[in-house]
């Protein structure tokens, strides 16, 4: 499931748990920790430079199809402080402080300015040596992710290339939300388009022509639902992918919503619920009970559907 929705955004521990309860049947809380502990499921900076859950399988090539792009987005970001700074040789250093196991976050900080370096080597290092956050850390028991190692001694080496690592982001994309343009795939990715574009249409993809004329992009057997596909109520977690710019096109997120959702007060976006296939309100847990907040008016029969929801969400919490 981690495969075919490209992944799940994690800055927040309890996210991907979540999103994973509302994709599968009877999924429980210990499966996608046992995941992570068996090196199945790999958590790591990935796609947008930022924590990601991916499959032991996409980690590897989804890291050699955003690498030189994270890079250079770091560099031009902090160019004034890093001006000088033999990233080469940050990395090996990190690689010296590893090789016999994890670290925690703090302690890698510590001995990288031990060697001389700045503060902010820290911060980009990840990006230059590959590193995964170790389990327990970063699971819904122990939510702090940071305990780091070596993803080359976690999941082990790997000989992917940058062209082999944009075609999968690409496929992973189109299976996950659809059809899509490469602005899209770029947009998620956290890749300027131009990397995108020509992958996307060199690749033996099917097209589609949007309402506005635009060549739409999608796997060669997708399927694509009927308009009369059932869609019960779903409950969404955090920094949940298909709510972001990106996936507009979805229309899982109304835009008359869209402020409600995301704001300054909340970038990772709120807990959401789905009516209808669509954002209809929010929701968080208090007191051993889901606490639903619409953004508008529910029918009654639409609010004992989503109760019924609510009260397994509940006891998954609870585990």
């Amino acid at each position: 499931m981690v495969e075919r929705v490209g992944g799940l955004q994690t800055q927040y521990a309890p996210s991907p748990y979540v999103a994973l309860w509302s994709r599968m049947h009877a999924f429980r809380r210990d499966a996608l920790t046992k995941a992570l502990e068996q090196r199945r499921i790999v958590q790591g900076t990935m796609m947008r430079v930022t924590i990601h859950m991916a499959s032991a399988r996409d980690f590897p090539l989804f890291i050699a199809g955003v690498k030189r792009s994270r890079q250079e987005w770091w560099l031009r970001t902090h160019r004034k402080e890093v001006e000088g700074l033999d990233m080469e040789a940050v990395s090996a250093r990190i690689r010296e402080h590893l090789k016999d196991g994890p670290a925690r976050a703090q302690r890698l900080v510590e001995l990288l300015r031990d060697d001389g370096f700045p503060s902010v080597a820290w911060s980009g290092a990840g990006l230059w040596v590959e590193l995964v956050r170790v389990p327990p850390s970063g699971t819904w028991e122990q939510r702090r992710a940071d305990l780091y190692g070596l993803a080359e001694q976690w999941v082990g080496p790997s000989a992917a290339t940058e062209t082999e690592g944009l075609e999968h982001l690409v496929r992973r994309y189109l299976g996950g939300f659809g059809p899509a343009a490469p602005t899209e795939v770029a947009s998620w990715a956290g890749l300027p388009v131009t990397a995108v574009r020509p992958v996307m249409e060199r690749l033996p993809l099917r097209r589609f022509r949007s309402e506005e004329g635009k060549v739409l992009f999608d796997l060669p057997r997708a399927p694509l639902p009927g308009e009369d596909a059932p869609t019960p109520v779903r409950f969404l977690p955090t920094w949940e992918a298909a709510l972001l710019i990106h996936a507009r096109r979805t229309q899982i997120l109304p835009e008359r919503h869209r402020g409600a959702v995301f704001s300054i007060d909340t970038p990772h976006s709120l807990s959401t619920f789905l009516v209808d296939g669509a954002v209809a309100g929010s929701w968080h847990y208090d007191k051993k009970r889901i606490r639903l907040e619409p953004f508008e008016p529910l029918p009654q029969r639409v609010r004992r559907e989503l109760e019924d929801e609510a009260k397994g969400l509940a006891a998954f919490h609870e585990g």
